[in-house]
């Protein structure tokens, strides 16, 4: 509630006894949220273009997934050594380092090497797709991408991860 004070300023009224009746409960609530929020898989999207990072990233948060970005194949390579994602969605064209490079680094690597690779391009010539599934890409999409599609590669590379990461 509130109340007027005597030289007509507004002051808050506030039940301590509520308070502290509503404070586990709340307690509780957030407590839940962040650990379903840690279950939830990591998918790292890395694409030089704003745009198609910020629209993956709504189709994949509204699934429930937890998303990190990166514009590059450096920070990707980055963002690897801070936590590892249940799957990499990957462009080919990018500064600093391209696609199939990251790809490189990731199936070189002991900690990333089996780390699913999705990649989503604009180059889908079949000597591109080919040259991806030679580095070890799992899965090569068209851009633009059908979202039934990349949530379907997602959900199952998802699904056949194993528990212990």
């Amino acid at each position: 509630g509130a109340t007027v004070l005597a030289d007509g300023r507004v002051a808050l009224i506030l039940n301590p006894y509520a308070l502290i009746e509503q404070a586990p409960s709340r307690a509780k609530e957030v407590t839940e949220e962040a650990k379903s929020e840690q279950r939830a898989p990591l998918v790292l999207v890395v694409d030089d273009s704003l745009t198609v990072r910020k629209v993956t990233s709504r189709l994949l948060l509204r699934e429930g997934y937890r998303v990190t970005t990166a514009k590059d194949g450096i920070e990707a390579l980055e963002a690897l050594q801070d936590e590892l994602p249940a799957v990499m969605l990957l462009d080919i064209e990018m500064p600093r380092m391209d696609g199939f490079e990251v790809a490189r680094h990731v199936r070189a690597g002991s900690h990333s090497r089996d780390l699913p690779i999705v990649m989503i391009t604009s180059r889908t010539s079949d000597k591109h797709r080919q040259h991806a599934f030679d580095l070890g890409v799992n899965e090569y999409l068209g851009k633009p991408y059908q979202e039934d599609a990349l949530l379907a590669a997602i959900a199952g590379f998802v699904a056949n991860r194993p528990t212990s990461r």
